[in-house]
């Protein structure tokens, strides 16, 4: 079977005033579908770094990524919800489908069963304000869901909770 994603020698370097820190050093990984993989380590130890370099939201400094899938999804959730205050808890959902050009009624039905699934239902016209901080957890794996993801990234999603 061949990975869905593939890592060679992975390398993340930040620079500033005082020099180099060196965030990730030669990792090597393969990921295969259905797999589930978790990455565990202190604060600080470059998890975050990995799946932003993974997402595409920073350079890698050295290194190989492969997807061996055409035309591959990805699903990111953040460490913290990022729910645009002004839009409501459908319309937060909705955003990965709006900017990939996917939102159809089919799309948008899915997304509220599964609010409804998340017990989020009666809180589909509310706005972020009017939940709890679990609530805007929910909210923002719905978001990430919403795409149907090949690879699902979460940062940390049940750190609130430990």
């Amino acid at each position: 079977m061949k990975p869905i994603l593939s890592i060679q020698n992975l390398q993340k370097t930040y620079h500033d005033i005082d020099g180099e820190v060196c965030a990730i050093q030669d990792i090597t990984l393969d990921v295969y579908e259905k797999e589930l993989i978790s990455i565990v380590g202190p604060s600080g130890c470059g998890k975050t770094s990995l799946l932003s370099i993974l997402s595409n939201l920073e350079n890698k400094s050295d290194g190989t990524i492969s997807f061996n899938k055409d035309n591959i999804t990805l699903g990111y959730m953040l460490q913290k919800d990022a729910l645009f205050p002004w839009k409501t808890i459908l319309e937060n959902c909705l955003i990965g489908l709006e900017i990939n050009h996917t939102l159809n009624k089919e799309t948008k039905n899915r997304v509220i069963q599964l609010l409804n699934t998340y017990g989020l239902g009666d809180f589909i016209h509310k706005y972020p304000d009017a939940l709890s901080g679990g609530m805007k957890q929910r909210v923002a794996l719905i978001r990430t869901l919403a795409v149907d993801p090949d690879i699902l990234l979460l940062d940390e999603p049940f750190a609130r909770y430990c």
